[in-house]
């Protein structure tokens, strides 16, 4: 599964940006909203609770979360919103899966297909693209000294993932997505066992996490990955960007093997 790497350390280092985070923490406080509107309790919502550890690894601060939690009794309440999927194509042909979550259909569906088509890419029927996606769980979590590949991978595998990659300055990590919360629930304990071994003259509330998530989330990883001549890359790079700061565009997967940011 390696070449997922490219893929994550773009969407992270975008999130790095002071206006793409606050962006990302308005989607990701609508989403926990509506997986709190039917129980706001995560411990017995196993969806919310996901969605957290989502937003934790995105560094949404926790007074964030909760009042995002809140949300969902009071002005969340009454609105209805739904989670819709769209396929298509964007520029020589690369494909792009836009999960939206949305109180009016017809808008979503419209600017969707208006993005697409101005970047020279179109919308596609359900289907028409996914079979060459998986949906897997996928965890991110920062390499560190103290963190080494056989650490890492003895860890995972114990908690039930399928695979392990390790990169330059993470390791991902795979798993079905009916083990996700488990492999996620396991190693959030693992390294609160970690933190609790720690020597005592160097513990304290702002150590840091012996196992740091990046990202926590259940994501459709494409099997493989297309390069793009150079003008066409740049047409998608618009068009992601577009369909990104859309409000009601929660994720979006696709196949195309981006650049590292220092060879942009």
């Amino acid at each position: 599964m390696s070449g997922h790497s490219k893929w994550h350390n773009i969407q992270a280092k975008k999130g790095k940006a002071d206006a793409a985070k606050g962006r990302i923490f308005t989607k990701l406080g609508r989403e926990i909203a509506v997986a709190a509107k039917s129980n706001p309790n995560p411990e017995t919502n196993s969806k919310l609770a996901d969605i957290i550890a989502k937003a934790k690894a995105a560094n949404m601060p926790n007074d964030n979360i909760q009042r995002s939690i809140k949300k969902a009794s009071g002005e969340m309440s009454g609105a209805d919103y739904k989670e819709l999927t769209y396929e298509g194509y964007g520029p020589a042909g690369s494909a792009v899966i836009i999960v939206t979550l949305t109180d009016n259909i017809n808008r979503t569906a419209g600017d969707v297909r208006s993005i697409l088509g101005k970047h020279g890419g179109s919308m596609g029927n359900t289907g028409c693209v996914s079979y060459n996606f998986d949906n897997k769980g996928y965890i991110v979590v920062e390499r560190t000294v103290e963190l080494d590949e056989d650490t890492m991978t003895e860890y995972a595998l114990e908690a039930g993932a399928d695979d392990v990659v390790a990169d330059d300055d993470v390791y991902e990590i795979f798993t079905t997505p009916e083990a996700f919360s488990d492999v996620r629930k396991y190693l959030e304990d693992k390294n609160a066992e970690l933190m609790a071994a720690a020597p005592k003259g160097r513990r304290n509330d702002e150590e840091e996490p012996k196992i740091r998530f990046v990202q926590a989330e259940i994501a459709m990883i494409p099997q493989n990955k297309i390069e793009l001549p150079a003008d066409a890359l740049k047409k998608f790079e618009n068009m992601l960007e577009a369909l990104e700061d859309h409000d009601d565009v929660q994720n979006v997967y696709h196949n195309v093997e981006l650049p590292d940011e220092d060879e942009e």
